[in-house]
């Protein structure tokens, strides 16, 4: 008879099953229930693996969506087709909402329990050097004081990586 699983293997599992259904939303939300848990035991290296390519494969697809979309953008733009333009700067702003919602995710679950609960120094710079590449994926896409600030969170996280 197999052994029962605990709740955090098998949101293990679950992440790993929900990334060979290339299910990435899916898999992130079973990471962060993993994630939620630190407080009783660290993330192996696997399982800040899985959370890692989870976020990724989330992100990437929306910073790819919005990078096509702001090229479109650009040449509506040049060709003065304002009626496109307008469609598509309300089509960007969902794009850019949504990549926010997913930044923030990760940067709260980063502060509130990844970091503060890490004790090996390989988990620290992994997490820190996350915190930075999300911090950037913001700075891509705001502008103005939040852009600034985006960065800056980007550069202090890298420093406090090194």
């Amino acid at each position: 008879m197999a052994a029962v699983e605990s709740p955090r293997e098998e949101n293990v599992y679950m992440a790993k099953l929900a990334e060979q259904a290339e299910r990435y939303e899916e898999m992130v939300e079973f990471m962060e229930k993993v994630a939620k848990t630190v407080d009783v035991e660290e993330l192996t290296v696997e399982e800040r693996n899985l959370l890692s390519v989870a976020y990724k494969n989330v992100i990437g697809a929306r910073r790819a969506s919005w990078r096509i979309i702001s090229s479109i953008e650009q040449k509506e733009e040049s060709r003065g087709n304002e009626d496109h333009v307008a469609a598509i700067k309300e089509y960007r702003g969902k794009i850019e909402a949504e990549l926010s919602k997913i930044c923030d995710g990760i940067l709260r679950l980063l502060e509130s329990h990844l970091i503060p609960a890490t004790t090996a120094a390989e988990s620290k710079v992994f997490y820190l050097k996350m915190k930075g590449d999300y911090h950037r994926y913001l700075a891509e896409f705001k502008t103005g004081a939040e852009r600034k600030e985006a960065a800056e969170s980007t550069l202090l996280a890298y420093k406090s990586a090194q």
